[in-house]
């Protein structure tokens, strides 16, 4: 039988961790039917001599909950390499819902995730309550991509309790308790890929409440673990204060409830790592719990990011550096092009910088504007973007260098490319101005592969992009001879079989015959991440960061070619993952 495509000469890392080899790839009806030399010339043939062959990425956190509702693109993950993603994290997302309960979810989405209200008010159909019509909503809309989706706490509590599931100082009672039981076990019938929670007092909406997840008891946490056990299906995802905290009673109650989840749940579960200037040595407690809990024989991973991870600051951003001042304030809301215009005025750049000294420096500089005067945790990001970041080349750094003054020079960089100029500002994994934290997160056996957070911060973050960077910077830049950079077999593995195993998703990130045929063919030395730029492309005109890539010369999902050379082609065979999937071999 002739195969629909043939992908010839690669050099295949098949996401197994094993080394890589020259191989052909058959693929019919969306499923690869053959791996190896000797296989008969096919329908369509792309001849990847060069190039690396590898299974399409899964990207286990993101926040497309409503955006999967509308987009078929899905990017900037699509662009990425990324061919599945898992949603609902963080106990964010849109249902259950009840009808008079849109605007709190909406407000929940744009303040947690900051997710524009407006394009979420405009782009969200509503056409369902329970969870599991949000999931036939989520398999009505075709797109690119694969999703699959957490049932999100704090929608279930609000959905049970009304008003008092929003707030953090009411516990639901046992009837509450009971209800919160069934629905997520319907949830998770229905193909929910598990439950999801956040205890984290960064997580507020948009009129800064804090979720009521945030001081969920005990016998809250162990009905949902009993329902996961009870049914022998779904993941736990957990986001907590315990990587930033400097208690450590706190830190140890945190990690307790963690640990009786495991324990009680039987089920894989999951919780974000990252390093925090608060408390830069807390990663290393919560990397130690999983190992203790997985020598228990638990499956218990620290979600980890591979890079640092920091907010994009300019004029086109939701923040610039000169946001606390009055003076910049007084131009903030004018287009582009005429605030450009106001802010080469030298009596106003005088008015802001100087504002801007006062309030972020001195005896009367205001705490929570510090941020915005930490010049050496700030770096002009380049295009291509580099984040294989070197403190001597920051902001602080520079400035120094050509004996002028901070302020100054980052008022300069802001007006550069027409007001275009984005300043990547680390707030995590960076703390000691190297990456030893993160290779050593990255190398840890308890790790996997997260965090990109795509789809959400919109006008903040894009690291939706982490699968690219991943490769570059660990797998080829850093791989010099005086270099710690990974091998690119074990940098796959962690973008694939290793997130497809977690959710019991065994019919993907492998390259063998009997599995979905979504495939990447890159050409490593040419792969590059674009600078992030602000596009007006969501519902109502809201506005986000995209990234775009280079390097990607097929992405293939179910055996259809989606993107080439990062161009898509108008296919568009992704649908929504139920649950677990078993392995078809």
């Amino acid at each position: 039988m002739t195969a629909d495509l043939v992908i010839r000469n690669g050099s295949l890392v098949d996401g197994s961790g094993g080394p890589a080899r020259r191989a052909d790839i058959a693929i019919e009806g969306g499923r690869i039917t053959a791996v190896g030399d000797e296989i008969a010339r096919g329908r369509r043939e792309l001849n990847a001599d060069g190039l690396l062959v590898t299974p399409g990425f899964i990207d286990p956190h993101t926040h497309y909950d409503g955006q999967a509702t509308w987009d078929p693109l899905l990017a900037p993950s699509a662009h990425h390499g990324v061919t599945t993603v898992a949603m609902g994290n963080c106990g964010v997302g849109f249902a259950p819902v009840a009808p008079d309960r849109h605007d709190w979810l909406i407000s929940m989405m744009e303040g947690v995730e900051d997710i524009p209200g407006t394009a979420l008010h405009e782009g969200l159909r509503w056409d369902w309550e329970s969870f599991p019509q949000y999931l036939d909503a989520l398999e009505r809309q075709p797109r690119t991509i694969d999703v699959g989706t957490h049932v999100p706490h704090a929608a279930l509590r609000a959905f049970v309790m009304g008003m008092r599931g929003a707030d953090p100082s009411e516990h639901p009672d046992e009837g509450e308790l009971a209800r919160m039981a069934l629905l997520l076990e319907q949830g998770l019938a229905a193909g929910a890929i598990g439950v999801s929670t956040s205890r984290t007092e960064r997580h507020r909406t948009s009129a800064g409440e804090n979720l009521g997840t945030l001081r969920a008891r005990e016998p809250e946490l162990m009905t949902l673990a009993s329902v996961l056990r009870k049914s022998g299906k779904g993941v736990f995802q957990f986001l907590s204060d315990s990587y930033r905290t400097t208690d450590d009673a706190f830190a140890n109650a945190e990690f307790a409830l963690v640990t009786e989840f495991a324990r009680l749940s039987r089920r894989p579960v999951s919780y974000t790592v990252q390093q925090d200037i608060e408390a830069p040595e807390r990663w290393r407690d919560l990397m130690s719990l999983a190992e203790r809990l997985q020598s228990e024989g638990l499956d218990v991973k620290a979600q980890v990011a591979p890079r640092p991870i920091g907010v994009l600051l300019g004029l086109e951003a939701s923040a610039s550096v000169f946001t606390p001042t009055r003076a910049y304030a007084k131009v903030a809301g004018l287009p582009l092009e005429e605030r450009v215009a106001a802010l080469r005025d030298p009596e106003r750049r005088r008015r802001i910088i100087e504002g801007h000294a006062v309030l972020t420096s001195g005896d009367d500089a205001f705490s929570g504007f510090a941020f915005f005067g930490r010049f050496d945790d700030m770096y002009i990001l380049s295009d291509p973007a580099n984040y294989n970041l070197d403190s001597s080349q920051s902001l602080g750094a520079t400035a120094r260098r050509l004996g002028v003054d901070p302020r100054q020079y980052a008022y300069d960089v802001q007006l550069q490319r027409d007001g275009r100029q984005l300043i990547y500002t680390p707030l995590f994994n960076f703390v000691h101005g190297n990456l030893d934290a993160i290779h050593e997160m990255i190398t840890s056996p308890v790790a996997m592969f997260g965090l990109s957070d795509a789809g959400a911060h919109c006008g903040q973050i894009c690291d939706g992009s982490m699968t690219t960077s991943f490769m570059t910077l660990w797998a080829r830049d850093r791989n010099g001879e005086d270099g710690d950079g990974l091998p690119i077999e074990s940098v796959i593995h962690q973008m694939t079989r290793r997130p497809a195993s977690h959710f019991g998703w065994l019919d993907r990130g492998l390259v063998a015959p009997g599995l979905l045929a979504d495939l990447n063919v890159i050409d490593l030395g040419q792969l590059e991440c674009a600078a992030p730029e602000i596009a007006t492309d969501l519902p109502a005109g809201g506005r986000r960061l995209l990234q775009s890539a280079k390097g990607y010369r097929w992405t293939i999902k179910r055996g259809s070619v989606t993107f080439e050379d990062g161009v898509q082609t108008g296919q568009l065979p992704g649908t929504l993952v139920r649950g677990a999937q078993g392995d078809p071999r």
